[in-house]
């Protein structure tokens, strides 16, 4: 049940009295959502579509599945059946809702001032509310992964004297710190352990600026550039410094304080750091860091859906209504290293 008073159960109740939602508006909202901007969460954990609400997923034994299970025939006879043991998990997509207003004798003041991109005064309605979801989802992601407290595997910045045994290291910004050397070390460790090349590296702002400064990265790249185009350190020069698929700055912000009150702060720790697998194709076999399970609704591949509703009679009001239903989910500790206090 989400603050509004709509429960999942009673979501599936209205789509099997065949509600549909607004295409046009729905279309126009995952246009949105299809410019990823400054948001962060899917291009970390991955968006698996699920057919229900709630069910199961499984995480299959690492140990059995790494082990040779292979063994000589013996004569007349066959070897014992190889042990693939699973451990079942839950998910449960709770939906979420978000309902913004539209004043429809302002909106005709709209229109008629021909002001480019007011055609549709639903439009920057639809905006706001599809970028409500994104910033919801990136605030799960901060408060329940982009933290120390989510992952077994955690690394701490130091100002002096790290002691590796106690999984602590020096600062980023700490021109002592050898970044490629630290990173290789820590892929190699998730390699080990859970069998899969890390491709993700997500950086607080903070801890992203100190890496892109460091000497040590600056010194690689001063040759590249030219009298016109001066070498900068930028996400992708410093993915392909650390070999890693993608470097992703987590710069989404959010504001923090009640109605009237304007506190904004970046939505992840600025001195935070995680480094993970995450697979590029969601699938129940498939490993991963962690995953966003989203409830496909209507059966139709998007996890977002906006309607449209007219307001009391006499308001000449009208309703944009966005859902969303989620449930990110941790789904490996072997497939990812937290760096705290990298500054």
């Amino acid at each position: 049940m989400n603050g509004n008073g709509l429960s999942t159960a009673g979501l599936q109740a209205r789509i099997a009295k065949n509600w549909q939602p607004n295409n046009y508006l729905t279309n126009m909202s995952m246009a949105f959502l299809q410019e990823e901007g400054d948001f962060v969460a899917p291009s970390i954990f991955p968006i698996c579509p699920v057919g229900l609400s709630s069910s199961y997923y499984y995480t299959f034994s690492k140990a059995d599945l790494a082990r040779d299970n292979v063994a000589r025939k013996p004569a007349f006879g066959k070897v014992q059946p190889a042990l693939m043991g699973q451990t079942d998990s839950t998910y449960k997509c709770e939906v979420d809702q978000v309902i913004v207003g539209v004043d429809q004798i302002d909106a005709l003041n709209y229109q008629r001032s021909r002001a480019p991109g007011v055609a549709d005064p639903r439009r920057a309605k639809v905006r706001f509310a599809t970028e409500q979801l994104k910033l919801h989802l990136d605030l799960i992601f901060a408060q329940n992964f982009f933290t120390p407290a989510a992952w077994n595997n955690v690394w701490t910045g130091v100002p002096a004297n790290p002691n590796p045994q106690l999984n602590q290291f020096l600062r980023f910004n700490d021109a002592n710190f050898d970044p490629v050397n630290f990173f290789d070390a820590r892929m190699k460790d998730i390699k080990q352990s859970g069998r899969r090349t890390p491709n993700r590296l997500a950086l607080g702002v903070d801890a992203y600026n100190a890496l892109k400064n460091h000497p040590d990265i600056v010194e690689r790249v001063k040759y590249t550039g030219s009298t016109a185009n001066p070498a900068v350190v930028t996400t992708q020069a410093l993915a392909a410094i650390l070999q890693i698929e993608q470097v992703k700055v987590l710069e989404s912000t959010y504001n923090a304080g009640g109605i009237g009150v304007e506190d904004m702060q970046f939505v992840c720790a600025t001195d935070g750091a995680l480094l993970c697998y995450a697979t590029d194709n969601a699938a129940i076999d498939e490993p991963s860091a962690g995953y966003i399970f989203t409830w496909d609704m209507l059966g139709n591949g998007q996890h977002v859906a906006l309607d449209q509703f007219e307001g009391e009679k006499g308001t000449h009001s009208e309703f944009i209504e966005g859902l969303m239903s989620t449930d990110m989910k941790k789904t490996s500790d072997d497939l990812a290293i937290y760096f705290d206090q990298c500054v």
